[in-house]
């Protein structure tokens, strides 16, 4: 997006690396900058991190001379993140809680934030462009494809994007780092997070133990042969190859990925062939999506070739979209793909980011 100084920006500062640059650079072009650390809800039961994180956000704001505040997005990341995915979950489903991290705290409550604080803008860390083009926000992959973003945040729309920019996106990890010395952040070193947006890294079915009462179910083979056990079948993912055991005598022991899941009997199906393109009664090229939202205020046009993203960094695949209504649409994908319901699809015409839909 082009930039127009003298403005004032909100930056949602996280005690990162890639945060801390977007608020120096955007000091560096004239505006009037803000940082914001972004508090939001955590269990008991997890080790707590956000007081170092804010910690660190403190200290960027201090050294760049530039006002520090807190926004409370507790109850909205509950409800809209934490509580949606646990639910999204107990259905058999599986979200994806970073694209709802983004769409209900970082581009929803941190945006009310900052326009009631009487900011033009708000600022992230993200690795995507925001592309000005005529009158429309062009939201484009990152100039790293290995950090690219752009998968978590198909749910904005041209609202969001006409108030957000994304500093860092047009560099690549190593420049950034580089950018951090620079300046003489002290975040310029630090590790970059991981795992569930503002969570932090955790095993995903522990965490949902607290929340999901369940029992061991069996592993079925191809056949319905029982070749195995598992805690829950409500904690599998469609693809998934860990987490569950498999009888140590049973020739199908190695490399079984789950192919189907049965929540009301409470069993998997695992294959020694998911791959894509393989036989397989469980793949599909036809995925019907709901939720959908398209960037650009259109439906992609129905016979062109696009390509989609059917988890974070996966493999890009050819696909067509056949536009049922504004909220349902039909991908067909040029070769059979294993997605399970929750999942986020994110299209792509080349490195324009389109939208994206959930699997329903």
């Amino acid at each position: 997006m082009k930039l127009i100084n003298n403005k004032t920006v909100y930056v949602g500062v996280s005690g990162g690396v890639d945060s801390s640059v977007a608020a120096a650079m955007l000091k560096d072009q004239g505006y009037n900058v803000v940082g914001v650390f972004i508090r939001t809800w955590s269990p008991s039961f997890i080790e707590c991190t956000w007081k170092s994180e804010r910690l660190d956000a403190m200290r960027v704001c201090a050294h760049l001379g530039i006002p520090f505040l807190e926004c409370d997005a507790e109850l909205a990341y509950k409800k809209g993140v934490a509580d949606y995915m646990i639910e999204e979950y107990r259905k058999g489903n599986t979200p994806n809680p970073d694209v709802m991290c983004n769409r209900e705290v970082k581009f929803g409550v941190f945006w009310q934030f900052a326009k009631d604080h009487g900011a033009d803008y708000i600022a992230t860390g993200h690795y995507a462009i925001n592309n000005l083009q005529s009158t429309l926000s062009v939201l484009c992959k990152s100039i790293d494809s290995s950090k690219d973003q752009s998968y978590f945040l198909w749910t904005l729309t041209q609202d969001d994007l006409k108030h957000t920019l994304f500093p860092i996106g047009h560099l690549k990890k190593t420049e950034v780092r580089k950018l951090a010395m620079k300046y003489g952040l002290s975040t310029a070193v630090k590790k970059d997070s991981q795992g569930v947006c503002f969570l932090g890294s955790l095993d995903m079915k522990d965490f949902l133990k607290h929340y999901i009462e369940t029992k061991k179910g069996d592993v079925l083979d191809e056949n319905g042969k029982i070749i195995g056990s598992h805690d829950g079948a409500v904690f599998f993912t469609l693809g998934e190859r860990h987490g569950f055991n498999i009888f140590k005598n049973d020739e199908n022991s190695k490399s079984l990925y789950i192919i189907f899941k049965d929540i009301n009997r409470n069993t998997i199906t695992v294959s020694r062939r998911p791959q894509l393109g393989e036989e397989n009664t469980h793949n599909t090229s036809k995925v019907t999506c709901k939720n959908v939202n398209w960037i650009l205020g259109i439906c992609p046009t129905n016979d062109k070739l696009y390509t989609a993203q059917i988890r974070y960094h996966g493999e890009l695949l050819n696909c067509k979209i056949n536009c049922i209504s504004e909220t349902c649409a039909e991908v067909y994908f040029e070769k059979d793909v294993l997605v399970d319901k929750g999942q986020s699809i994110v299209i792509y015409d080349n490195y324009i980011c389109l939208g994206g839909l959930i699997v329903g």
